[in-house]
């Protein structure tokens, strides 16, 4: 049987997991989550701009992607790289915990050491120095903190959307 998922190499795991040994503050479900909410402001919320010039900003670093066969798209075909400010990003992580979490998404996030958006910041600047984020001139690690309250955001705030409701006949 043959997998379209992409393999990780020994290679890219090497960093994150010297990083999870020196820094034992998150759980590795923090920065898959971070990294999975970058992509969600960018892709899913339309969040960031294509010019770094445009103020403070977080991206990924343009990575290789594989088509819907599996076939790896060279770099010149991978998709740009987007900026999204540290308060965006915390905002769109807010967004996908409750999306994927529901009123368990304050409680989830504080299992893998989130317990504000200040370690949002922490791990995104994680990243950044293993090489796994970029960010741009105008970037700081400030820009993270009390961007909104979790028990205030992530459960007073908190309502069920229409498709969440459960199937009634």
């Amino acid at each position: 049987m043959e997998s379209n998922v992409p393999r990780s190499s020994a290679a890219e795991l090497l960093p994150l997991a010297k990083l999870l040994a020196d820094d034992s503050r998150y759980k590795i479900e923090a920065y898959q989550f971070v990294g999975t909410g970058l992509e969600y402001a960018q892709e899913a919320l339309g969040m960031g701009s294509g010019n770094p010039a445009a103020g403070p900003a977080t991206h990924a670093p343009k990575r290789k992607r594989r088509d819907a066969s599996g076939k790896r798209v060279p770099d010149d075909e991978a998709r740009p790289v987007r900026h999204v400010t540290g308060q965006e990003l915390c905002w769109a992580l807010k967004e996908l915990a409750q999306r994927q979490y529901g009123r368990m998404a304050k409680l989830v996030l504080a299992s893998w050491g989130i317990r504000s958006t200040g370690d949002f910041g922490e791990i995104v600047y994680n990243l950044i120095e293993i090489k796994k984020m970029s960010k741009s001139e105008h970037d700081r690690r400030q820009d993270f903190d009390n961007v909104y309250d979790f028990e205030q955001a992530l459960v007073q705030e908190y309502a069920i959307r229409k498709e969440e409701e459960s199937c009634r006949p």
